[in-house]
C-alpha cells in the first residue's frame, strides 16, 4: 500500500521532468557551421590563385544539412571563374561574410570569355555580406573605347541566375567589366546597403540589372558609373527601388524593351526617394521601335530630386543603338505611370520628353507635384507625342498632352 502511495506521488513529477526535457530538446538552436576559405587553402596575398579554394568551401557548405557561414577574412583575394551550383544542396541557408576584397586577374580576357565572373546558379536561401569585389575591368573598357574591334564582351561580376531568397547585404562593386550585379530569372531578392562605382566612361557597366525576375527588393544603396545606375529588363514584376543615390550614370530605366517581338513585359515597379546627380537622365522608360507583344504598367515614379540631370523624365519609344534604326512604331503598350513629387534642376532646356508610339500611344501617364527647372532657375520645357494622361496639382514645366484635372482648376 506505502509502494502504491509513493508511486503515485512519483509520477507527476516524472512527468514534469519528461516534459522539461522534451522543451529543451525543441527549444535547442540548429547549430551552424562555420568554414573559412583559409583552411581550404585560400591565400588573402592578392597573387595566388583561390578559385579551388572558394569552390571547395562551397561544396562543403553545400552539402551540409545545417545552416553554414562561409567566411572570407581580411585580405586580397585573386580568382578566376567562380560558379556556385546549388542544384545538389540540401537548401540548408549560406551565408558568405567577406571582411576582404576578392579581385579579378589583372588580364581581363582571363573572364572575359565566359560573360560573368562569379555565378550563382540555382541556389536558394544564399545571403552575402560585406566585402569589395573588384573585376578590375578598366583595360577592357580602353580596349572598347579606343574602337578595338576584337574586345570582348566582358564579364559580368556577380550573377544570380534561377535562384530563390537571395540577400546582398553591405557589398561593393568596383570597375566591373560589364554589369555589376545581375538578378535573371529569379525571386524574393532582397539588395541593401550596397556601393557600386565604376569610371563614367566605362561602357556597359550597368549597376544593378533585373531580367525575368519577380519580388526584387532594391534599398539604401550608391551606385555611379558608365551606364544604368539600374536597369529593370524584360519579364521583371514587383521591383521596389528605394533610397538610392545615382550618379554618374544614365539614371534609372525601364527597359529597353521591345527587341524582340515575344518580350514579356514589365509590371508593378516602384521607384522612391533616389537622388540623381548629374546624370544622362533621371527615370526612363526606353523602348525598340519595332514590333511587339511586349508591355511597360503600373509604374510609380515619386519622392525623387534631381540635380543637374540632362533627361529628368523621359520616355523614349524610338530608342535605336543599331544603325540603321528601322522605320517603325514601337509596339510595347506603356498604361498607368505615375510621376509623383519629382524636383530639382535640368541640365538641359528640355525636362520632361515623352516620346510615345504612334502605334500604340502612352496612356493614363499622370503627373502630379512635378517641378523642374533648369540648373540656371531659368524655365525648363516639355515635349511630348501620342500621349493621354493627366497633370494633377502643380506640373512644371507645363506638359500640355496631360489634361488638367478638373476639380483643381
Amino acid at each position: 500500500m506505502i509502494y502504491q502511495k509513493s508511486c503515485l506521488l512519483l509520477l507527476p513529477l516524472a512527468l514534469i521532468f519528461l516534459d522539461f526535457i522534451l522543451i529543451s530538446s525543441l527549444a535547442k538552436p540548429t547549430p551552424i557551421t562555420s568554414l573559412n576559405v583559409l583552411t581550404h587553402g585560400a591565400k588573402p596575398d592578392g597573387s595566388k590563385d583561390s578559385t579551388k579554394a572558394f569552390l571547395a568551401a562551397w561544396q562543403v557548405a553545400c552539402a551540409s544539412p545545417n545552416p553554414t557561414t562561409i567566411i572570407v577574412p581580411k585580405g586580397r583575394f585573386l580568382v578566376g571563374n567562380l560558379v556556385f551550383q546549388g542544384n545538389e544542396c540540401t537548401g540548408a541557408p549560406i551565408s558568405i561574410r567577406i571582411a576582404g576584397s576578392i579581385i579579378a586577374p589583372e588580364d581581363y580576357k582571363v573572364i572575359a570569355s565566359s560573360l560573368q565572373w562569379i555565378m550563382f546558379d540555382g541556389v536558394t536561401n544564399v545571403s552575402i555580406y560585406g566585402g569589395l569585389l573588384d573585376a578590375q575591368g578598366s583595360s577592357l573598357w580602353k580596349c572598347k573605347n579606343n574602337g578595338g574591334k576584337k574586345c570582348p564582351t566582358g564579364a559580368k561580376t556577380l550573377l544570380f541566375t534561377n535562384s530563390n531568397n537571395i540577400t546582398i547585404n553591405g557589398l561593393t562593386s568596383i570597375n566591373s567589366q560589364k554589369f555589376h550585379i545581375v538578378i535573371y530569372e529569379s525571386n524574393s531578392v532582397n539588395i541593401d546597403g550596397v556601393t557600386v562605382s565604376a569610371d563614367v566612361d566605362s561602357p556597359n557597366t550597368d549597376g544593378i540589372h533585373i531580367e525575368n525576375s519577380h519580388s526584387v527588393n532594391i534599398t539604401n544603396s550608391r551606385i555611379g558609373t558608365g551606364d544604368d545606375c539600374i536597369s529593370i529588363g524584360p519579364g521583371s514584376t514587383h521591383v521596389h527601388i528605394q533610397g538610392i543615390q545615382c550618379g554618374p550614370g544614365h539614371g534609372i530605366s525601364i527597359g529597353s524593351l521591345g527587341k524582340s517581338v515575344d518580350e514579356e513585359g514589365v509590371e508593378n515597379v516602384i521607384v522612391s526617394n533616389v537622388n540623381f546627380t548629374s546624370t544622362d537622365n533621371g527615370v526612363r522608360i526606353k523602348t525598340w521601335a519595332k514590333d511587339s507583344k511586349s508591355f511597360v504598367r503600373k509604374i510609380v515614379f515619386q519622392h525623387i530630386n534631381m540635380k543637374m540631370v540632362k533627361n529628368p523624365i523621359i520616355i523614349d519609344q524610338h530608342y535605336c543603338l543599331d544603325k540603321p534604326c528601322p522605320k517603325k512604331e514601337s509596339g510595347v503598350e506603356i498604361s498607368n505611370v505615375r510621376y509623383e513629387d519629382i524636383q530639382g534642376t535640368s541640365n538641359t532646356e528640355v525636362a520632361v520628353i515623352l516620346d510615345c508610339s504612334k502605334e500604340k500611344p502612352c496612356t493614363d501617364i499622370v503627373m502630379g507635384n512635378v517641378n523642374l527647372v533648369q540648373i540656371d532657375n531659368g524655365s525648363a520645357e516639355s515635349t511630348c507625342n501620342n500621349v493621354n494622361g493627366l497633370a494633377n496639382d502643380v506640373v512644371v514645366p507645363v506638359t500640355p498632352c496631360l489634361k488638367r484635372d478638373l476639380l483643381l482648376t
